[in-house]
């Protein structure tokens, strides 16, 4: 069987988001559409700075100019400075519009991009190859969807433009300040260096914590999603506590890396608020002290606008490390995404394509029901087409799932068209490689496959395995109607094709009792319907393929004695006709196959007839006739 996954390394644990991440992020954010929107994002951020920092620039005017000289005035005149608060009042008013405006707007526009997001990363996950779901949880992968794709909600909703308008703020402020007073200005470089320092070191702290705990979130919820789907068997075999203690264990992990990074990014906020009421009172001190003296030119209205810029100066500043958290926490799933994204998608250089139609008269007319044809491309651009017969034959095949440990070793077989072909042997043995060899799940690394003289690696996948109906030992079913199940083996399947494929697996009795028959809902993994009845839905379902090749891998296996005579009789007349792979324990569902393969080690040791084999006398005999069994 292919690998399965670990859990996670030290090496991943200790990673952290780089600028590659950013980068690729922000593309998204400013590639996707929604320039003009974002266009006028940024204008209304700029009008709402602008508005703060007016606002604060105004107040030296309405103390120097204004409130000192009324103070003076022996008959006082109010008029001017009630329109001059009006006029701050429409400035306030117009950056709270500003900012109500944008922060509705990066709601759609963050949705928007969530939706590419998960877009882009389902459509390249069906690109990936069984390999690759075959050793990752897939818990984990879930958690790419979910827990890794709301990180950046937050980021690209509200700490993006918050992070934009904060260090535009910045330096508006910082130019206001100079225009108003060098000297107080020099002040707040010192304390702007010190509360960027701490961002810097208690931020960068934070975020390599902030990816721990997105892969430690990730960890268990796949140990999650393995407990739910094997909960019969801990319950089975007692195995409740031993499970418990697993899951202490990985949510011990999640709660320490979890703390660890809110704790750094919360600490952020307190401390920056406890520098700038340093850096207030440092102001008012300092300018206080030099407007008694008369230096600098200081007023009282410059002390009172500078302190209000101070302030203005300080909040940008504990935004950004308030945000911080986010931001690392946004990376990180990001980081998580873009590695899904850019796992190596299953390659395909086939160019001999498979058809339904008819041929007459040297004329070929594609036709959904019509018979299977190869469909040749000339050099000269002529096409050519030939029928499919189902010959599949192996030579000299040599596999492993991991290039340390070779699985089969030289096995070569013929399967001529017609012929039902079964694989016996123990668990390991190698059977259910075979197939997926044969269907290129997994590519071989020496040897050939030929289907009816042509290598499989010449074959498009999705034609090759088109061709090629499987039904599994695990059944799988999807939520919808029985018959939308059904004919998830030919999606364009007449509701009478879903009906015939049912007759055809036996499966027609059972579904006509349901309450709403072919169009009864189930959910889930059809947990409403017995062991059996699944395995027979999902046998129709490749019935209504209707493939010239057809590859059973233990599909009787969970099906008792009385329903898998029943079973037996449909696929005895869906094999009709057809190249048959069957892969059994039971002895008895692979007597009456043309030839029997036993397979030892990742060897065919035997092969031949029901009879020829007991005639043989040797491994086959032997289980057979209970002198061995298989494991």
């Amino acid at each position: 069987m292919p690998p399965k996954r670990a859990d996670i390394s030290a090496a991943a644990m200790k990673e952290k988001p780089d600028m590659a991440t950013v980068k690729r992020l922000l593309r998204y954010v400013f590639a996707g559409g929604y320039g003009p929107r974002l266009g006028f994002v940024v204008i209304c951020i700029i009008m709402t700075v602008v508005a703060s920092v007016v606002s604060s620039l105004f107040i030296r005017v309405l103390i120097d100019d204004y409130i000192v000289p009324l103070t003076r005035a022996a008959d006082p005149d109010f008029s001017g400075l009630i329109r001059m608060l009006c006029v701050v009042g429409a400035v306030y008013l117009g950056g709270v519009l500003a900012g109500l405006i944008y922060n509705r707007m990066m709601v759609t526009i963050s949705q928007g991009i969530l939706q590419q997001i998960r877009d882009d990363l389902f459509a390249h996950m069906q690109t990936l190859p069984i390999r690759y779901f075959d050793s990752n949880s897939h818990g984990d992968m879930m958690s790419y969807f979910t827990n890794d794709t709301d990180t950046l909600r937050q980021f690209i909703s509200q700490s993006l433009p918050q992070l934009f308008m904060s260090c535009l703020t910045i330096i508006m402020v910082f130019c206001a300040m100079i225009y108003m007073s060098p000297l107080l200005t020099a002040v707040v470089v010192v304390i702007l260096a010190l509360m960027l320092l701490v961002t810097a070191k208690v931020g960068g702290l934070s975020g390599r914590y902030f990816f721990r705990q997105q892969r430690s979130l990730a960890d268990l919820n796949g140990y999650i999603e393995e407990m739910v789907h094997g909960q019969r068997v801990v319950k089975v075999f007692c195995h409740e506590e031993e499970a418990t203690a697993e899951f202490a264990e990985k949510n011990e992990t999640l709660y320490k890396n979890a703390t660890t990074a809110n704790i750094l990014g919360n600490i952020l906020m307190p401390i920056i608020g406890n520098i700038g009421n340093l850096q207030y009172v440092l102001l008012a001190v300092v300018g206080g002290a030099l407007a008694l003296k008369g230096a600098g030119g200081l007023t009282l209205g410059i002390i009172a606008s500078f302190l209000q810029l101070s302030k203005s100066i300080t909040n940008p500043v504990a935004q950004i490390s308030h945000q911080a958290s986010f931001i690392v926490m946004a990376l990180a799933g990001a980081k998580r995404v873009f590695r899904l994204m850019d796992e190596e998608s299953e390659e395909d250089h086939g160019y001999v394509t498979l058809v339904r139609g008819r041929e007459e008269n040297g004329t070929f007319t594609e036709e959904k029901d019509g018979a299977w044809y190869w469909k040749h491309p000339h050099h000269d651009g002529t096409l050519t087409y030939a029928p499919l017969a189902g010959d599949v034959r192996m030579f000299d095949v040599d596999f492993g799932y991991t290039p340390e440990k070779t699985v089969l070793h030289d096995v070569t077989l013929y399967a001529y068209p017609g012929q039902k072909v079964a694989f016996v042997g123990a668990t390991g043995a190698g059977k259910t490689t075979i197939t997926n060899l044969i269907n290129r799940f997994y590519d071989i690394e020496d040897g050939k496959i030929r289907y009816d003289g042509i290598n499989i690696n010449k074959i498009r996948k999705p034609d090759l395995r088109r061709s090629l109906g499987i039904v599994l030992q695990e059944t799988n079913l999807f939520s919808g109607t029985v018959a939308d199940n059904i004919r998830y083996g030919r999606l364009d399947a007449t509701d009478e094709e879903v009906v015939a494929a049912a007759k055809l697996a036996n499966a027609d009795g059972f579904i006509s009792r349901l309450p709403e028959g072919y169009n009864t809902v189930i959910s889930g993994n059809g947990e409403e319907l017995s062991q059996g009845q699944r395995q027979l839905i999902a046998i129709a379902r490749a019935a209504v393929a209707d493939p010239p090749v057809m590859i059973l891998d233990e599909a009787t296996s969970s099906i008792d004695t009385h329903t898998e005579s029943i079973v037996q009789r449909g696929m005895d007349q869906l094999m009709k006709g057809r190249t048959v792979f069957v892969i059994a324990h039971r002895l008895s569902t692979v007597m009456n196959s043309d030839v029997i393969m036993v397979l030892e080690n990742g060897r065919i040791i035997e092969r031949g007839s029901h009879e020829d084999l007991i005639r043989a006398k040797k491994t086959y005999y032997r289980l057979y006739t209970g002198a061995s069994e298989l494991e």
